[in-house]
């Protein structure tokens, strides 16, 4: 049996794996710690709370002897908490790194003390760094660009570290761009339908050529749970599989689904560090069985559907510090843009 702690499990990608973890019969207890942050709302969890297994706990996992007592009743561990976004990043690099590197520090450590039988750690492909042509394969060196994925590299290695040093069954997952329903609108897929249903403009860096592959979050969790079952300690595993797509194919699918043209896009100079391309090999994982499952059209236009359906849940995220509205007003030494003036993103 599964006695699982999710750290980070009421943010976007977190809190579709808690309720994927909930669906099996084999995981007796399932523990949230989240510190709900500005991108973590327990709202997210939604009816998992109607679980009698689920707990949460509102905390932070710098916090030393709160992380010892929770990993004293679990079996394993799934670390998804993280600072995570690019833009931020480049201005409060600090915050990056005392969370992810730190953090992550705390998490294993306590979880070597207390003998746990599987702790996964949640990463990304941006540690690769940009890719002109080919593939990234596990083995290759990562090359992060910016202070957020130098952060997660760093704590990738951190990770592997205890295994190579103390034996903790580690494995890390880095995933290729996720999306679906809850996330926080920051990120651009959120942040477009979100402005595009209000009427507003959003804009394009460059000329939208930066290439992502876009993986839906179901899929990706249900790549963490197999490697949380079969993946072998020691190992990283990239969860790709997704679809490929410039900013600009992005931005038409997106404007087609909102029912709007091409006049609500402007493009802007392109933003610093802004990595060409990301690509990755994730025959590693397929081995293990994964097979990504939801096909980009259907998985995007239900997204959609979930933002223009559930306003409530994302309309008072617009007016938060940490929008990419706000972030670009900060940096330039504007006041906070109010809805209805231009976002730049990446």
């Amino acid at each position: 049996m599964y006695e699982v702690l999710i750290t980070g499990g009421a943010g976007f990608i977190g809190s579709h794996f808690v309720r994927r973890m909930l669906r099996r019969e084999d995981v007796s207890r399932v523990t949230v710690l989240d510190a709900l942050t500005y991108a973590g709302h327990t709202a997210n969890l939604g009816e998992a709370f109607l679980d009698p297994r689920l707990a949460f706990v509102h905390g932070n996992i710098l916090d030393g002897p709160l992380v010892d007592e929770l990993m004293a009743r679990h079996t394993a561990v799934v670390h998804f908490a993280a600072e995570s976004h690019v833009d931020r990043s480049l201005t409060t690099a600090d915050t990056f790194l005392i969370t992810n590197v730190m953090g992550t520090q705390t998490l294993a450590a306590s979880a070597g003390r207390h003998g746990i039988q599987k702790f996964v750690h949640v990463s990304t492909d941006e540690v690769y760094g940009s890719r002109a042509e080919g593939s990234a394969s596990e083995d290759d060196l990562v090359r992060p660009s910016v202070p957020y994925a130098a952060s997660k590299a760093a704590s990738d290695l951190l990770a592997l570290s205890h295994f190579q040093t103390y034996g903790l069954p580690v494995c890390v997952t880095r995933s290729s761009n996720n999306y679906g329903p809850h996330q926080f609108p920051e990120k651009i897929i959120p942040l477009f339908t979100t402005r595009l249903l209000r009427g507003e403009t959003v804009t394009l860096h460059g000329q939208g050529q930066h290439v992502r592959n876009w993986l839906h979050v179901e899929d990706n969790c249900a790549a963490i749970e197999l490697v949380l079952a079969e993946g072998e300690p020691g190992e990283i595993y990239n969860l790709g599989g997704g679809t490929d797509l410039t900013g600009w194919e992005l931005t038409a699918k997106l404007l087609a689904l909102c029912g709007k043209d091409w006049d609500a896009v402007a493009y802007v100079p392109d933003r610093q560090a802004n990595d060409l391309r990301y690509s990755m090999l994730w025959d590693k994982v397929a081995r293990l069985g994964f097979r990504p499952s939801r096909e980009l059209d259907e998985g995007l236009a239900e997204t959609v559907d979930w933002y223009r359906c559930n306003p409530d849940r994302w309309a008072p995220m617009t007016r938060s510090p940490y929008t990419a509205d706000a972030l670009y007003s900060r940096r330039s030494g504007a006041v906070v843009a109010p809805a209805g003036e231009e976002a730049h993103v990446h």
